[in-house]
C-alpha cells in the first residue's frame, strides 16, 4: 500500500491541470490524515507547494492586477527616462548660491515628518505588525535625506558639525532600521519557504507572483483528487 505521505506528495507534485489543487481536502474526505511526523518529513518544495496551494487564491485579492501592474511599470520607466535630462538640466542651470524661502517651516516640516515615521516605527514595532517593515525602511530612506541635505546646506562654519552628526547618527540609525526591514523581509520569505538561508534577498519571489500571470491558474475545487 502507497504510504500517506507519499499520497500527499504525489498530490501535491503535480501541476498544470488545475486538479490536485485542494490535496488536504481530498484526502481529508478520502479519510486520510497528515500528522505532525508527515508535514516534518517533507521536502522544502513540498512544503513551499503545500503552502502556495492552501493560501487565497491571488486573482480574488486585486481585480485586474495585470492591468494595474503594467501601469505602474510604465510610470516608473517613464520616470527612469524624464530624470535623467532633468538632472542635468538642473546641474547646469542652478547656482551654487540661493535665497531659500520658508527654510525654517521647510526644515520644521521635514522633521515633524520624521518624527512621525520613527513614532510609528515604534508602534508598529511593539504591536509585531506587518507594516513595520515600510515603516522601518521609510525612516531610514528619511535619514539618509536628512543626513545629505544636512551637509549639503550647511555653512562653512557648521560643515564639520554636520558631517559629523550625519556619520555618526543618521546614517547608521538609517543602515540599522533598512537592515531591520530587509531582515524581517528575508526571515518572513524563509519561514515560507520562499528562499534559503544563504540565498540572497534579491532573488525572493513575491508570494503573489501568480497573480501577474499571463494564464492564471484555475481555482481549487474542493474534493478533487
Amino acid at each position: 500500500m502507497v504510504r500517506k505521505r507519499d499520497r500527499l506528495a504525489d498530490c501535491l507534485l503535480r501541476q498544470g491541470d488545475g486538479t490536485t489543487r485542494n490535496c488536504l481536502v481530498a484526502m481529508s474526505m478520502s479519510g486520510l490524515q497528515i500528522s505532525e511526523e508527515q508535514i516534518a518529513a517533507m521536502s522544502a518544495h513540498e512544503r513551499r507547494d503545500l503552502l502556495m496551494r492552501l493560501a487565497r487564491a491571488s486573482s480574488t485579492i486585486v481585480p485586474h492586477a495585470r492591468q494595474i501592474r503594467r501601469r505602474r511599470l510604465a510610470l516608473t520607466l517613464a520616470a527612469m527616462l524624464v530624470l535623467p535630462p532633468w538632472i542635468a538640466y538642473l546641474a547646469l542651470s542652478l547656482p551654487d548660491h540661493y535665497v531659500a524661502r520658508n527654510w525654517a517651516a521647510a526644515w520644521v516640516g521635514f522633521d515633524v515628518l520624521l518624527l512621525v515615521m520613527f513614532a510609528l516605527t515604534a508602534i508598529l514595532g511593539l504591536l509585531r505588525r506587518q507594516l513595520l517593515v515600510l515603516a522601518a525602511f521609510g525612516t531610514g530612506v528619511l535619514l539618509i535625506c536628512d543626513a545629505w541635505f544636512d551637509v549639503m546646506t550647511a555653512a562653512p562654519s557648521d560643515r564639520w558639525f554636520s558631517a559629523a552628526t550625519a556619520l555618526l547618527v543618521e546614517l547608521p540609525v538609517a543602515a540599522l532600521l533598512i537592515g531591520s526591514a530587509l531582515r524581517l523581509t528575508k526571515a518572513s520569505a524563509m519561514r515560507l519557504w520562499l528562499v534559503e538561508p544563504g540565498q540572497p534577498l534579491w532573488t525572493v519571489p513575491l508570494s503573489i507572483s501568480d497573480l501577474f500571470a499571463e494564464h492564471p491558474p484555475p481555482p481549487p475545487r474542493p474534493g478533487a483528487t
